[in-house]
């Protein structure tokens, strides 16, 4: 299976996009899921989105061709477990 990229972003790319990405970097390595995590703002997605299988944000943002999950999960603790388990299993697919 080719290495897999994911976009993680916040309004800044700095704080929220931090803690979501550690989370799902943990949960990549648990699952065995060679996957490439980057950070970056909302604002720079247009721009790194090529090459990208996912993009997770925590804010509002919409994609017709890379899915999308929203990842307030990972802000209020409430559905982050099934959040993270979408992502290894659409990232294994």
């Amino acid at each position: 299976m080719a290495k897999k990229r994911v976009l993680v972003a916040c309004g800044t790319g700095i704080a929220t996009s931090t803690v979501v990405t550690i989370k799902i970097q943990e949960a990549l390595k648990v699952n065995h899921v060679d996957a490439e995590v980057v950070q970056c703002k909302v604002a720079e997605l247009p721009m790194k989105i090529d090459g990208a299988d996912l993009i997770v944000t925590t804010t509002a943002y919409e994609n017709s061709k890379v899915p999308v999950i929203r990842g307030l999960s990972f802000l209020t603790g409430i559905g982050m477990e099934k959040d993270l388990q979408k992502i290894v299993d659409m990232l294994k697919s």
